[in-house]
């Protein structure tokens, strides 16, 4: 527990399509870090931040921002040139997972597919350029073929999260209709094969004895996908954590194999990407493989979010575990 003397920034808000998220979040980092005794600094991510920070001087910063600003390494950026500690992956960290398009890539650098259970679906990203100046949409009939998976496919924006502009595509015909609905929140739009499977979210913790996956948190929409509202509303989504080991168990691996590919390949990803601190691996358990969906290096800690519940299944307090994060940035500086 800190003394009232720590004084910690919780950088919050901005002008992404998820501010109210991360609002949330900030919020409650704000609470528990006030309970156990921080000096605590609200800061909204504006125009004023930069000279807030540099008046305030605090101790650390907590980054509860989520999409642009936070998770393309803005603000991250910002606090190293300040010279700041914060929780939370390096900037560069965060730019290379920010641009979904090249993630898998970042894998491949690091592990062989003999080596590691993750796997990125077959994907295109196109830019607003492509659509707007050089006609792509005329070749929308070869979308399919490129991926090799037919259809449905998922449409959604290069970057952000939230499910925000996402669309399931179950023909050629909605094609136009979900990629103007993903440029609507990016000028990149990816296309990529639908995964079926349990849907599954790995919290990545990392502490003293170094990164420990928490027990994965299963969803379970009621109905239609996990989109954006169903995230905020808890009457439309079932959460089990850990994972039931009847959406785990194949005809060709049994539960146990299933939870422990589930969580290396969670591991694998935040370990090839240097994540540090925290982090969030989404993925589908499609049966026999572990496909990777995202990785969120500021994911949510609203009281609805994923990253708590993970938290509390693995028996540790999230007031404690956030008092940790922070005496870790404090201790190694920036």
């Amino acid at each position: 527990m800190a003394t009232e003397s720590t004084k910690v920034a919780v950088i919050m808000g901005g002008t992404s399509f998820e501010r109210k998220f991360s609002l949330r979040s900030g919020k409650l980092v704000c609470d528990l870090l006030a309970r156990d005794g921080y000096e605590v600094l609200p800061l909204d991510a504006d125009e004023h931040l930069v000279d807030t920070l540099r008046s305030e001087r605090p101790d650390a910063a907590f980054v509860c921002l989520h999409g642009a600003g936070g998770e393309d390494g803005a603000v991250p950026a910002l606090l190293e040139f300040l010279r700041i500690p914060y929780v939370g992956s390096r900037a560069a960290v965060c730019r290379a997972a920010w641009n979904k398009p090249d993630t898998p890539f970042v894998m491949r650098r690091t592990f062989s597919a003999e080596e590691s259970d993750a796997i990125w679906p077959a994907e295109v990203a196109l830019p607003m350029g492509a659509f707007k100046d050089l006609g792509a949409a005329a070749a929308l009939d070869l979308v399919a073929g490129r991926i090799g998976s037919g259809f449905p496919l998922a449409v959604k924006p290069a970057h952000g999260g939230s499910a925000m502009g996402v669309t399931k595509v179950d023909e050629e015909s909605q094609l136009g209709e979900a990629i103007m609905t993903a440029l609507a929140y990016d000028d990149v739009v990816m296309i990529e094969e639908w995964v079926e499977g349990a849907e599954l979210s790995c919290t990545v913790l990392e502490l003293d004895d170094g990164p420990q996956v928490l027990p994965e948190v299963e969803i379970h929409a009621h109905e239609g996908l996990y989109d954006t509202d169903a995230r905020t509303n808890p009457e439309r989504v079932d959460y089990f954590c850990p994972a039931r080991d009847q959406s785990l168990a194949s005809g060709s691996m049994d539960a146990a194999d299933a939870r422990e590919a589930v969580r290396r390949a969670a591991l694998d990803v935040f370990e090839a990407f240097d994540c540090r601190d925290l982090a969030r691996v989404d993925l589908i358990w499609d049966g026999s493989k572990v496909r990777i969906m995202d990785l969120k290096t500021f994911p949510g800690l609203t009281e609805t979010s994923l990253v708590p519940m993970a938290v509390e299944a693995a028996g540790l307090d999230m007031a404690s575990t956030l008092d940790a994060l922070v005496r870790k940035a404090i201790a190694r500086g920036c």
